[in-house]
């Protein structure tokens, strides 16, 4: 379902990496060092190259553990990878601060090139837009952060049509040729962004990354329509931040696309991939698999 020569499409998302995401409430949920360590072996032996984390995943667990694998691994390997982080989820700011601040951002940045050990992150993004801080100030501090080499791009997250205008309309020069990245949700279940934001980004040379591409686990169909969910599932951890999608609606699509999965002898979750990546103007997903055999139900498997 996923060739070899697409392999630079698929990033490796650590969210998982010392609890689920960034919520302090999941801290539990997510995967121990031993683990994550592991099924960063197997991205390995499969091929992958990007990986994508951020300072509050995992109370920045998550940052710790790719660094120490990083620095496990040899030159060669080293100099083909690419991995981002990212800065300003509310989480990681102290009470009364700004989440983008040139402070807060400077402070992480230092912090998350320590946790990554790493002397300049390849790709910087800006995790969610700050109300509280003005854009221009966001944009200097990563003009700043590009001046003295410590990240080499930058993108956004959870962007709206209207945040990429406005980040257009302030960076230029240097910074805005670093401008590379959109990181946003895009899933079967999440095709909002097919209206406005992808097309925009594609007039404008970036690169459109899609963050959830399997809903939450919602399209590996290890969930139904009126059944609790499972023990260990993301889920039965967070269940409120999937309450939207859990309606008849939901459970027919998915429904819809296991029929054409079978048709075509793929698995569930490899057909929601492909269609994500089958997407005009998708450059690449993000998958979060916690073992060998979800690389393997995903469509990537050793050649």
């Amino acid at each position: 379902m996923i060739a070899a020569e697409e392999l630079d499409r698929i990033i490796f998302g650590c969210g998982n990496f010392g609890g689920l995401g960034s919520s302090p409430a999941l801290r539990d949920k997510g995967d121990d060092a031993s683990q994550s360590l592991a099924i960063l072996d197997e991205a390995r032996a499969l091929g992958v190259t990007r990986f994508d984390t951020a300072n509050t995943y995992g109370g920045g667990a998550s940052e710790a553990v790719l660094g120490e694998w990083l620095a496990r691994q040899d030159s060669t390997y080293r100099a083909r990878i690419e991995v981002a982080s990212k800065v300003g989820n509310p989480v990681g700011c102290p009470p009364g601060d700004r989440p983008l601040s040139r402070g807060q951002m400077a402070l992480h940045l230092e912090e998350s090139l320590r946790r990554l050990r790493m002397e300049r992150i390849d790709l910087y993004y800006l995790h969610e837009f700050d109300p509280s801080t003005p854009l221009q100030e966001t944009l200097e501090a990563l003009d700043r952060a590009l001046a003295a080499g410590k990240i080499a791009a930058f993108g956004v997250s959870n962007a709206t049509a209207s945040d990429l205008r406005a980040v257009l309309a302030l960076a230029d020069g240097a910074l805005r040729r670093a401008f590379t990245h959109v990181q946003n949700e895009f899933s079967l279940l999440a095709t909002d962004d097919q209206a406005e934001v992808i097309p925009l980004v594609r007039a404008e040379g970036l690169r459109y990354s899609a963050f959830s591409p399997l809903s939450g686990g919602l399209l590996t169909g290890k969930y139904a329509y009126g059944r609790a969910a499972g023990p260990g599932t993301r889920l039965g951890a967070a269940p409120d931040l999937y309450d939207h999608r859990l309606t008849p609606e939901t459970f027919a699509a998915i429904a819809r696309l296991e029929t054409r999965a079978a048709d075509r002898g793929w698995t569930l979750p490899g057909a929601a991939l492909r269609f994500v990546l089958d997407t005009p103007g998708v450059d690449s997903l993000i998958i979060a698999p916690r073992s060998a055999t979800q690389f393997a139900g995903y469509g990537i498997a050793r050649g």
